[in-house]
């Protein structure tokens, strides 16, 4: 969560909403990284968790997660949330619960519907104060 986080500061420096996403490989290690690129790319898709799983699927080849961790700072929206179910992560970690716009825990709660066919282990609140807070102080710094 300490690299996603960062991930997220450099995001909230560059005018993005403050989110970043590591994928972990089967051993730990960091198979991907990324940051929200939503603004910069002029790309509503380009959320950190999917940046992050593209690269991924790249990088260790074929197109599946099934035995790699994302850690993300937020809760996923419902995009990234049904896209997590078919890149089949194994385990999603998030910092910030995210009742207004969140697909996992929140929402649609797409992990947890009968339909879905892939659901991955789901650990919501790792850092959540850290998380929320970096949030918060992005959206109060565009309010003033």
């Amino acid at each position: 969560m300490a690299q996603a986080l960062l991930l997220a500061q450099e995001a909230a420096t560059c005018g993005e909403v403050p989110v970043g996403a590591v994928v972990l490989g089967p051993d730990g290690s960091v198979l991907a990284q990324a940051r929200n690129h939503v603004e910069s790319l002029q790309d509503p898709s380009a959320h950190a968790e999917m940046l992050a799983m593209r690269e991924a699927v790249r990088v260790q080849g074929g197109r599946r997660l099934a035995e790699c961790t994302l850690v993300v700072t937020l809760e996923p929206c419902p995009m990234c949330a049904a896209a997590i179910t078919h890149f089949r992560v194994g385990r999603v970690i998030f910092g910030a619960y995210d009742p207004k716009g969140g697909g996992m825990e929140h929402g649609p709660r797409l992990p947890y519907r009968a339909e879905t066919l892939h659901k991955p282990e789901v650990i919501g609140g790792v850092r959540e104060q850290e998380c929320a807070q970096l949030l918060k102080s992005f959206f109060q710094a565009l309010r003033r």
